[in-house]
């Protein structure tokens, strides 16, 4: 299929889904897709797109930690290290056995990246165009998001249900591209990234 058949294929699945969608300008793609998942109040932006020069099509989601949960894991990462490193390898680890692929965002400190509290993460599934399917697009969809869930019910129930805040994102620098979504339609500890990036440097071009 071409892209344009791609892409024609795709709507019509989501459609069958009752799946809306926003089309986002991504010059380095040939379509790039927003969609709620799953559809209803509390489902989280994908990304769906096809890059130039790519026989694939990416699927990507960010969240964005609440602040509140942020300081209560600094106070932790003060209080005890080992406690610190332990439950950050176990999220590691956790996101590696679902099989996707993943990065986590942590906060720097005094010039030093990743030494701070956990962020933000971005989980990223392609799948190549002869194993593309609506079968294998729902699927995909299915695992990010329980790979997205096991991380946020980590972090609830570790760090408590946060104060409805955004916290900072210090990867994410200053561009301001990661928006609010309305709160109706939030988890109370997370916030997604609708800004149809995967964190500071993806590019859909350099999908590996």
């Amino acid at each position: 299929m071409d892209p344009s058949e791609v892409e024609k294929e795709i709507k019509k699945w989501f459609a069958s889904e009752s799946i809306e969608l926003q089309e986002h300008k991504n010059e380095k793609a040939h379509f790039h897709l927003l969609i709620k998942f799953p559809p209803g109040p509390t489902g989280h932006t994908f990304n769906i797109s096809m890059p130039k020069n790519r026989n694939l099509v990416a699927i990507s989601s960010g969240t964005r930690v609440d602040g509140g949960q942020q300081k209560n894991m600094n106070k932790m990462r003060l209080a005890d290290k080992r406690a610190w490193i332990s439950w950050l390898h176990r999220i590691r680890m956790t996101l590696t056995q679902t099989g996707i692929d993943w990065v986590v965002h942590l906060g720097h400190e005094n010039g030093v990246r990743g030494i701070g509290p956990l962020q933000a993460f971005n989980v990223s599934e392609p799948i190549w165009i002869d194993g593309l399917s609506q079968n294998e697009l729902m699927q995909s969809l299915r695992r990010l998001w329980l790979a997205k869930l096991s991380i946020i019910h980590e972090i609830k129930f570790q760090f408590g249900p946060g104060n409805r805040q955004p916290g900072p994102v210090d990867d994410w620098g200053k561009k301001g591209s990661v928006k609010k979504q309305d709160k109706s339609n939030q988890d109370n500890i997370v916030e997604g990234d609708d800004s149809g990036g995967f964190g500071s440097g993806f590019d859909p071009s350099d999908w590996v």
